[in-house]
């Protein structure tokens, strides 16, 4: 019978790939989110983008939406969390997780971005109607790079 993996040994590895991958990123990193089988490793920078002096450990991993005007127009924009690739679908030949004339709400997985292998959820800030798809699938995106432009909704809306 094996012995059950050591939980601080878990974390202190996790601690360990998260340094390593901030230190190999370019550019500013506002969150890193890692797992290794049941224990979840999320670090996020508030204010400036220097990093933290030591990761925080976290149960459950918790999406912090983005969502803030685009530059130039009246309504709000997703907004990439780091700088990688997105994805509008989950995987290759699947549907989009969103299209234009959606609504989405607060919390809702609109897209992927993939950073050094780790796959990062895209979600919405706020309730709104999906009027642009602002960065096309598989194409790289810079950090806060708006992705999809949305209408605000109100409750009669939707």
């Amino acid at each position: 019978m094996s012995a059950a993996p050591d939980p601080d040994g878990v974390l202190e590895g996790l601690c360990r790939q998260a340094r390593e991958l901030v230190a190999e990123l370019a550019g500013p990193v506002r969150r890193v989110r890692l797992r290794s089988g049941g224990t979840v490793l999320e670090v996020e920078w508030h204010g400036s983008a220097a990093p933290a002096p030591a990761p925080r450990a976290e149960p459950e991993p918790v999406a912090r939406p983005v969502a803030e005007p685009v530059a130039g127009a009246d309504r709000p924009a997703v907004r990439a969390p780091v700088v990688g690739t997105f994805y509008r679908a989950p995987e290759p030949g699947a549907a989009p997780f969103v299209a234009v004339g959606d609504l989405v709400r607060p919390g809702q997985v609109v897209g992927i971005v993939e950073a050094m292998k780790l796959m990062n959820e895209v979600t919405a800030g706020q309730a709104g109607r999906v009027v642009e798809l602002l960065v096309e699938d598989g194409k790289p995106v810079e950090y806060d790079q708006p992705l999809i432009a949305l209408e605000p909704v109100t409750g009669r809306d939707g």
